[in-house]
């Protein structure tokens, strides 16, 4: 049946798999450039723009100072707007894709490299900060919200999860298995090597298929959930300050958010040295990205089944646990095989999959849980946060992989010639890439077990509790 939003006068057709495919589609062109700069971006300003580990390290960790105002700030923007008849958080994303991908863009070009250092530093910080904690911040801040007034159901609410899983997935399946095949370069000693030109024309590629998605992803999802902010109470800033420092499923997950992403992050962006001087095996790269699409899809159909059985919590901290006990295996036995290590890695994939699957709807549950406890709706708000704190976990693993490859005496290059790294370096960038996920999975695991609040059980009261306030208004 047809659902009329009274604020806007549109009617908007039953929730449905158009809705899905949607939303799938958003996480599908944010991840063109998350990705790429995830993965690609330590490498392309080291190796091709020839700028110290350490400076990049310094950039990420200060774009974030930057983020802890731009999240919070666009949320109560969002929560704030006026009722538009393309949606409250829906209407960024046809107003913010071109400046997202073109901002994007401007991240590698690699004619920066002829530059005085100087100059080349002053690039890079201006041209990262736009896109992360502006342009990037304006769309991904109200997408992430939207799942929330897409539809009130938790099964709905898991689906659009699991889909917008789904288009990360597909997204790292181009960026991170296709992209290294264009990208490198053999040098005259039959080295693998980075070219910036075709890096450049790969970042131009995926801004068109970009805003490709965030267009499909505007026009076939909706918003559905009216937000009548005149029956709710209206917090001062001061209460909404110590409404989410107190509140424990927001706090709990976002120190897992950045740890997570630390782990995931940092093993990313390690992971192009790790095969690139570790393995010497470009071809096993690209077939990790495959392997992480791979283990989606195969958990993607068991999701929904494996989350009403046991609950989010307990599904994800039995399957980090899991991973984290490979990653330990992986450390220890210092595998010198790209492929019997991919087999391995492809185990721990699988326990982290879960979580991932379902993070997404962990934040639904908590803006749920925020409106329970203050009676306000303040979802872009929480999300905002949240952001923060994926960005923080994305800073610290960029920053710290700086740091590490200074640390551990990697050798930058200049204009794209090879270096040859040591056998102490090697070993270490191996050490990072597996140490780190098993520490990090294990510390996540124990959070969701110990302090995360909203088991199975607890979910279940909480929504009954919030029925039972919704047929009272």
């Amino acid at each position: 049946m047809s659902k009329t939003n009274k604020q806007t006068g549109v009617v908007h057709k039953p929730f449905g798999m158009k809705d899905k495919l949607g939303y799938m589609f958003g996480d599908f062109g944010n991840d063109f450039f998350f990705i790429m700069a995830s993965s690609f971006l330590t490498i392309f300003y080291t190796n091709v723009l020839g700028i110290p580990g350490a400076i990049v390290g310094t950039l990420f960790l200060a774009s974030r100072c930057v983020d802890a105002f731009t999240d919070v700030g666009m949320g109560r923007i969002v929560d704030r707007a006026a009722a538009h008849a393309d949606g409250r958080y829906r209407v960024w994303i046809k107003r913010m894709m071109i400046p997202v991908v073109c901002s994007g863009v401007l991240l590698f070009v690699p004619w920066i490299a002829h530059l005085p250092m100087a100059a080349r530093i002053v690039y890079v910080f201006v041209t990262y900060i736009l896109w992360g904690s502006f342009m990037y911040t304006s769309i991904n801040i109200p997408y992430g919200s939207m799942a929330s007034v897409i539809t009130d159901d938790p099964v709905h609410r898991a689906s659009l999860s699991t889909f917008r899983s789904l288009g990360a997935a597909f997204a790292g399946t181009l960026v991170g298995s296709l992209t290294p095949q264009i990208i490198y370069v053999k040098d005259a000693a039959g080295q693998s090597v980075m070219d910036g030109g075709r890096v450049f024309l790969v970042a131009c590629i995926f801004a068109v298929l970009a805003l490709i998605c965030y267009t499909l992803c505007y026009k076939w999802s909706y918003e559905r959930i009216e937000i009548d902010r005149s029956s709710q109470k209206q917090q001062s800033t001061g209460e909404l300050v110590k409404s989410l420092f107190t509140n424990r499923a927001l706090l709990s997950y976002v120190v897992a958010a950045i740890l997570l992403l630390l782990s995931s992050m940092l093993a990313g962006s390690m992971n192009m040295y790790l095969y690139q001087d570790y393995f010497n095996n470009i071809n096993a790269m690209s077939l990790a990205g495959l392997m992480m699409t791979g283990c989606t899809l195969i958990l993607a159909p068991f999701a929904g089944t494996i989350t009403k059985r046991f609950g989010k919590k307990e599904a994800a901290s039995c399957g980090l646990l899991f991973s984290s006990l490979v990653y330990g295996l992986l450390f220890i036995l210092k595998i010198k095989n790209a492929y019997l290590f991919l087999a391995l890695l492809l185990l721990a994939n699988l326990g982290s999959g879960m979580t991932n699957l379902m993070g997404w709807a962990f934040i639904s549950d908590i803006i749920d849980y925020q409106t329970l406890k203050t009676g306000s709706s303040d979802g872009g708000t929480v999300y905002g946060v949240y952001s923060f704190a994926r960005k923080l976990g994305q800073a610290f693993a960029g920053g710290l992989g700086g740091f590490a490859l200074t640390w551990i005496g990697y050798q930058s290059s200049v204009g794209g010639a090879a270096v040859t790294q040591t056998l102490e370096t090697v070993n270490g960038i191996y050490a990072i890439s597996t140490g780190v996920p098993a520490v990090c999975y294990l510390l996540v695991a124990l959070i969701l077990i110990f302090w995360y609040p909203l088991s199975k059980k607890n979910l279940a009261a909480m929504q009954d509790e919030l029925k039972k306030r919704s047929a009272a208004v």
